[in-house]
């Protein structure tokens, strides 16, 4: 039974729109000017090993597609070669490689994706599915790396209202002072 895992760049005040600054948002690029270190980047590098599969919104999965096939590296090689499920209901054909769209009902369609793909199947950014996840009790564990910066505004992870209880299994520190934080669900 496969697991899905939200992994997250956020802000100290929630905030995760744009951290690698290619989508327009006013503080876009909010990673690279504090680096997650070099402990932040094996976290990520061992996270994508450990990847079953990507399960993405239609947004990430566009900016995704653009940037990693033209990308060289292990870290590369992986995203490029892995299943990737894009919850859309206008993506048709997807030209990634290794590319499936989930069009239907998000509940029915993530119960049946996790009966399939053995491992963790990890959402990266994708803020509407995240949420949407989040709200339908879908999600076996989250994993936010937290940057030391306020933003003050944005898309944050978590909409209003939600309450969901999760457990701390793990944290710690990077050199660039971001906090790695993984909660398995309550």
């Amino acid at each position: 039974m496969g697991r899905i895992v939200i992994t997250e760049f956020v802000s100290l005040d929630g905030v995760m729109e744009d951290p690698g600054g290619a989508e327009g948002f006013e503080h876009g690029g909010w990673t690279f000017e504090i680096g997650q270190g070099d402990e932040g980047a094996k976290f990520k590098l061992d996270e994508t090993f450990s990847s079953d599969a990507l399960l993405l919104g239609r947004v990430t999965y566009e900016g995704f597609a653009d940037a990693w096939p033209e990308r060289d590296g292990e870290f590369a090689d992986k995203f490029n070669t892995m299943p990737k499920y894009v919850v859309s209901s206008t993506l048709k054909d997807p030209e990634w490689t290794n590319s499936h769209v989930l069009a239907g009902d998000l509940v029915e369609e993530i119960t049946k994706l996790k009966g399939e793909v053995g491992g963790d199947i990890v959402v990266h950014g994708s803020a509407t599915l995240a949420q949407g996840l989040l709200e339908n009790d879908l999600v076996d564990e989250l994993r936010l790396m937290v940057f030391p910066v306020v933003l003050g505004s944005g898309k944050r992870l978590f909409a209003p209202g939600s309450k969901r209880g999760f457990r701390l299994a793990e944290s710690s520190t990077t050199s660039t002072g971001c906090v790695i934080l993984r909660y398995e669900r309550a």
